[in-house]
């Protein structure tokens, strides 16, 4: 089987484990939903044969309706901080998590098969201090067939944010590693704030963005849902992938 149209849901969630379960239910359209930030909730106490109270079980929401991709922390300080939802209904692309290739917390690298090839796609979270971008410059990989890229950035610069009028050091960092997969930064069909401030003192930015190839029927036409921010100060990206045999 092929599948010729994948729609894609990017969220930073900001550690509100209510929006995801909201999201896993009536977000059914979606065939992949991209999550930031998730918030790693208490479960309950298991045995442990290091502590007399017992091990603390924490674990991100579900729903019988996805698949569920994530990197296993190793301590309780590299909880990933992003993760992936596959629906059911695409199982049949054999989605898997490779963690060999970037083996990160702020990295989710999905490949599925499609077409008889295997194709990429990338979900980002770089903090302030730019570790996930650190991590790309520092990871010397060639790989090909990456449909898109796309997560929080938490880069202002006045190329995709008028609002804002200075330029980013960390701007030519990021389109070396755009460039490196062979992709360009993709404008949305309407300016839209992706980030709303707290407090009347700062300003709205963007800072989620979305990389795509250049020759993609979905370039330049991705859509930002201020409305759709619900617990959440980030607003939700949408973006539909045409993949013909010609890109497989």
């Amino acid at each position: 089987m092929i599948c010729e149209n994948i729609k894609v849901f990017s969220q930073n969630f900001c550690k509100n484990s209510l929006i995801i379960h909201f999201i896993l239910k009536t977000h059914s359209d979606s065939d992949i939903i991209f999550i930031q930030k998730p918030f790693w909730i208490y479960i309950c106490l298991i045995l442990s044969p290091l502590n007399c109270e017992g091990k603390e079980l924490v674990g991100i929401p579900n729903h019988f309706n996805w698949i569920m991709f994530l990197r296993n922390p190793t301590n309780t300080r590299d909880f990933p901080r992003v993760l992936v939802y596959i629906n059911i209904r695409i199982s049949f692309l054999c989605f898997l998590l490779h963690n060999d290739i970037f083996n990160h917390r702020d990295i989710s690298c999905i490949l599925f098969f499609n077409w008889s090839s295997i194709q990429f796609l990338l979900n980002i979270y770089s903090n302030s201090s730019q570790s996930a971008l650190k991590y790309f410059k520092d990871t010397e990989v060639n790989l090909d067939n990456i449909l898109l890229m796309t997560g929080n950035f938490n880069i202002r610069d006045h190329l995709w944010d008028s609002s804002f009028s200075f330029q980013s050091s960390f701007k030519d960092i990021l389109f070396d590693i755009a460039d490196s997969f062979h992709l360009e930064l993709s404008k949305s069909t309407e300016y839209f704030s992706t980030r709303y401030s707290d407090n009347h003192q700062d300003s709205n930015s963007v800072l989620d963005l979305v990389f795509l190839c250049s020759d993609s029927t979905e370039f330049n036409i991705h859509h930002i849902h201020p409305d759709w921010r619900l617990f959440s100060n980030h607003a939700s990206i949408t973006v539909n992938i045409l993949i013909t045999k010609e890109q497989a």
